[in-house]
């Protein structure tokens, strides 16, 4: 009998996962029967799946505790994947500070946390660092949404931005912008059970001047690329790698930008819901299928 696997996403998200089609295709062919499930359809019977897996759960970001109930119930049923304990370390992006300090290179990052003066916080990051703009963005968000970037002589949006999320009982990260990006573009790395994949390029995401949020519904849109990431870009990817407080998941896209000197740093690391941008490379959705297979049969 085939393993059975769900391939879990939201209602909101579906017909957007680009990955979902060529996914379902490389999993049939190793053998895998799929089924498309949204995570919070409570007809749903998780235990009847030999594996659960997350692909485009996109609006758990206003939902975090709901979601992450629900991630723990499943799990306790079935393996879902990548696992409740990844998903609520990665879902809150104070992660990054945990990264930090662990020595890898991350794109500085402040929080404010609710109860805080945001003007007093804003303007005591900007004393630290010189950086012509910043960017502000929940802690628990995902896809853009509610990420502006912000000129530093023209502090009233950005304490505007910050206490309307405060105000939502929304922690804040604060991030120099990194004017290499305009240029440079992202790096987007994937590895698989640990072994890298591909890489593609993300073209900038926040205009100059931007105002508002770039997202449109679930996410922004993003102009992407194949690219083939530089030694040193695989060498920070795998020191995130390494610093986790468990074993590398089934699925990781690191996402690094460099910065005025030119060295890759962190931005985010993506392990709960991530596009993983099978389009780009011939055989990607094939080599997660295997890694998927390995599981679902050990």
């Amino acid at each position: 009998m085939k393993p059975v696997v769900a391939l879990i996403t939201a209602r909101e998200a579906r017909g957007l996962d680009e990955d979902l089609p060529p996914l379902e295709a490389a999993m049939h062919a190793a053998g895998l029967e799929t089924r498309v499930v949204d995570w919070d359809d409570p007809d749903v019977r998780w235990a009847s799946f030999d594996l659960a897996l997350l692909r485009s759960t996109w609006d758990y970001t206003d939902r975090l505790r709901e979601f992450l109930a629900w991630a723990d119930s499943a799990g306790s049923v079935t393996t879902l994947l990548n696992t409740p304990q990844v998903v609520r370390w990665n879902t809150d992006k104070h992660y990054l500070a945990e990264l930090a300090r662990a020595g890898v290179p991350v794109v500085p990052s402040t929080f404010i946390e609710p109860g805080e003066n945001a003007e007093r916080a804003l303007s005591a990051f900007l004393e630290r660092h010189s950086s012509a703009e910043f960017v502000v963005k929940p802690s628990v968000g995902a896809g853009s949404r509610d990420t502006q970037r912000h000129l530093r002589a023209q502090l009233a949006p950005a304490v505007a931005q910050a206490q309307r999320l405060l105000d939502a009982k929304r922690s804040v990260l604060l991030q120099p912008y990194l004017e290499r990006v305009d240029t440079d573009g992202e790096t987007a790395l994937m590895f698989f059970a640990g072994r890298f994949s591909h890489a593609i390029r993300k073209g900038p995401l926040l205009p100059p001047g931007s105002s508002a949020s770039p997202a449109i519904g679930l996410f922004a849109p993003e102009k992407i690329t194949p690219r083939d990431p530089g030694a040193d870009e695989l060498r920070v990817a795998g020191q995130a790698l390494a610093a986790l407080p468990f074993a590398a998941p089934l699925y990781a896209r690191i996402d690094l930008i460099r910065d005025a000197a030119g060295a890759p740093t962190l931005l985010e690391l993506e392990l709960t819901e991530p596009s993983l941008f099978f389009a780009h490379s011939s055989g990607s959705a094939e080599r997660f299928a295997a890694a998927v297979v390995e599981v679902a049969t050990s």
